[in-house]
């Protein structure tokens, strides 16, 4: 499937000089989401997996999917202040500032799932806070991973990605 002709570039947004990638059209497609679902998994041992965790905010509506599709429970990575206590948090730099990110506490083996991997430091801020919160990361897999801007490595490989511009 071409998921690239599902992804439109949208340029000088959210501010002058970036060009997003905009995976709304693929949303809006269930065969492509049923697709995209199946290849994120599949070099992953799904009985090694107990839930699917999302960035926010794109990477929410990927990992849900991947959840209800796979039977495995979701969990929120999010900015923080937005999940009730207990919760562990981290903070990471941005192209721009810094953000902060928050997971509640828990265990188990967790999947992580994001839309676009820029430069790494959320995904890899997502890496650090789920150990920190009490689960065990098997894997990383992103929709599109941003190849010129990051040589992101996870357990000494490439981050898995359906996508690369």
């Amino acid at each position: 499937m071409d998921l690239k002709s599902l992804i439109r570039d949208v340029p000088n947004f959210p501010k002058e000089g970036i060009l997003f990638r905009d995976m709304s059209p693929l949303l809006q497609n269930p065969d492509a989401m049923a697709f995209v679902s199946r290849q994120l998994v599949k070099n992953v041992d799904l009985s090694q997996v107990d839930y699917f965790a999302g960035i926010e905010s794109r990477g929410f509506i990927l990992a849900s999917h991947m959840a209800a599709t796979h039977q495995k429970g979701f969990l929120p990575i999010r900015k923080a202040g937005k999940l009730p206590p207990p919760t562990k948090k981290v903070s990471y730099a941005l192209e721009y500032g810094t953000a902060e990110i928050e997971l509640p506490l828990g265990q188990g083996n967790i999947m992580i799932i994001d839309d676009v991997l820029a430069t790494g430091g959320t995904l890899q801020a997502a890496i650090d806070l789920s150990i920190l919160a009490g689960y065990k990361v098997e894997s990383v897999a992103v929709l599109v991973n941003l190849t010129f801007l990051n040589k992101m490595k996870f357990k000494n490989e490439e981050v898995y990605s359906l996508v690369q511009y």
